[in-house]
């Protein structure tokens, strides 16, 4: 068996996803199985109720249905709406010479509004269904049909009348209590030999259930098909539609009884996506780049020129001296904590230029131009800075943090490997997960420990490896993430285009020395 179940609805469709083969789809996939489906009516419908219903030929109806046998191994199958009587026989006729595993019907015959959605002849026809089925789920409406076809005067007790149900046809039955009262609600698995397992949820209050019927009969269906057990797949599947009805109302689809939410429950199990983390996982490639330019390589190793290094040294003044005013800026348009932090991070900006880039320059380059290179960035940052949302800005900014935080500390470590005695050379392949090429740091050339206070650039590694740094990159990062959840869509592409081009910046900038 395949370690997904293969699980196939034939169904007829919904264009607004909420029911019919397009919910059991998404109810299927919710519980980690393989949807397939096969199309018995195409409808015209939306949260407000069914315009039209078109039948294909029952011809085609086989031929879709052959089309999946002849080729795929069918784990589960749903049977949703069918329509017409010629339809029932043709899905009955496939599935007595393809009997799946597990069959469950949900007998798509009366509308939760009373009216009926199969003709007399078509609901006789679906008796030869029910002798297949495993399990039956009809509503409130349906059970009192099902009963009236076994012979059975409806019980007021719907449970009473699942079990003459079961017991006419052999199947199990399942009494769904979602449009009864009260504050719970209540299913009942009734078996033929009159075992009953009650399934008890509180009641969600919310109008948005179009769906449910179709979605709850096919997470079912996938669930027995993993499990192999009904009490265990139908207790999974009504906390799964639980979930799903708590969050319908914040779908906001359509203007009727809208949907359930078919990916509440996978999305709360899953670990929250960050927007900065996204952005930064898109840069990968052009990182890679900045780790591999001969400007680090060779600073790393202390070989690097230390004119090329004032050089590029007197370009960050440059480029620190206007960075800070954005900051300043960033402060000026936000507000709380957000505010303090750009106005903090704009100060230790000026001390990084007037305690590392002056004292390292004492002097020289001190008429040396703006390069087209740091021109270029300082544009963009302008331009960043002109839109009218902030979290543009911000986002432009944020790559200066997290490159040389990041960067420092690839650097670092690949000076101080972790784990390696102090005194050590660097051996070959020992840099961590391959974040520095082997060679960047030529084998005994920088001894491990702490950045050497002998090597040539030590005072540039330890302040971009610097604790401190980290957690004001990390601070910048978490400060970006809120802008990003509450910027529209829109903003948000100019943050994550912003951000993608600073980082492409940031490499041109390590470039430039050398290029």
């Amino acid at each position: 068996m395949s370690p997904l179940p293969r699980g196939l609805s034939i169904a007829g469709t919904d264009p607004t996803g909420g029911a019919g083969l397009q919910a059991d789809l998404k109810a299927i996939a919710a519980h980690d199985g393989y949807g397939m489906g096969v199309v018995t009516a195409l409808v015209a419908q939306n949260t407000r109720g069914v315009r039209s219903v078109h039948v294909p030929d029952v011809g085609f109806l086989r031929e879709q249905l052959d089309a999946v046998s002849d080729d795929v191994t069918v784990d589960a199958v749903k049977v949703g709406m069918l329509g017409t009587a010629d339809v029932v026989r043709v899905v009955v006729d496939w599935l007595t010479e393809h009997r799946p595993p597990w069959l469950v019907v949900d007998p798509v015959m009366v509308a939760s509004s009373g009216d009926r959605l199969l003709a007399p002849e078509a609901e006789a026809a679906m008796t030869e269904l029910f002798a297949l089925a495993d399990l039956v789920t009809p509503n409130r409406h349906e059970l009192r049909v099902l009963a009236g076809l076994a012979g059975a005067a409806p019980d007021d007790d719907p449970t009473a009348t699942a079990l003459a149900i079961a017991r006419r046809w052999d199947v199990r039955v399942l009494a769904k209590g979602g449009h009864d009262d009260g504050a719970t609600s209540d299913d009942a698995l009734v078996a033929p030999d009159g075992s009953v397992r009650v399934f008890t949820a509180p009641r969600v209050e919310t109008a948005n259930t179009h769906g449910t019927g179709c979605s709850l009969s096919s997470a079912i269906a996938t669930l027995v098909a993993r499990d192999g057990d009904w009490e265990l797949a139908v207790g999974g599947a009504k906390t799964w539609l639980g979930a799903a009805l708590r969050g319908a109302d914040a779908l906001e689809v359509g203007h009727g009884h809208g949907p359930v939410d078919h990916g509440a429950a996978v999305r709360a199990s899953l670990p929250p996506v960050r927007t900065t983390d996204r952005w930064w996982d898109d840069s990968t490639t052009v990182l890679d780049e900045v780790l591999d330019c001969a400007f680090l390589r060779t600073m790393a190793d202390g070989t690097l020129d230390p004119d090329l290094f004032a050089g590029y040294l007197a370009q960050d003044v440059h480029y620190l001296r206007a960075y800070g005013q954005h900051l300043t800026a960033l402060a000026s348009r936000t507000d709380g904590q957000a505010a303090a932090f750009w106005a903090a991070a704009a100060e230790g900006c000026a001390a990084e230029a007037r305690d590392l880039h002056h004292r390292r320059l004492a002097g020289t380059h001190a008429d040396t131009p703006v390069h087209p290179v740091c021109a270029a960035y300082l544009a963009h940052l302008d331009a960043a800075a002109a839109d009218p949302e902030v979290g543009v800005l911000a986002a432009a900014v944020l790559p200066c943090f997290q490159v040389y935080a990041w960067v420092g500390t690839q650097l670092h470590d690949a000076l101080d490997p972790p784990g390696a005695v102090a005194g050590d050379a660097v051996p070959v392949g020992a840099v961590p997960g391959g974040a520095v090429p082997v060679g960047a740091v030529p084998v005994g050339a920088v001894p491990v420990g702490a950045v050497p206070v002998d090597h040539p650039f030590a005072d540039w590694l330890t302040a971009y490896a610097d604790p401190a740094f980290a957690a004001s990159s990390a601070r910048a990062t978490e400060v970006v993430e809120d802008l990003a959840a509450q910027a529209d869509p829109v903003t948000r592409g100019r943050m994550a285009r912003a951000f993608r081009a600073s980082v492409a910046h940031e490499l041109a900038f390590f470039r430039m020395p050398v290029d």
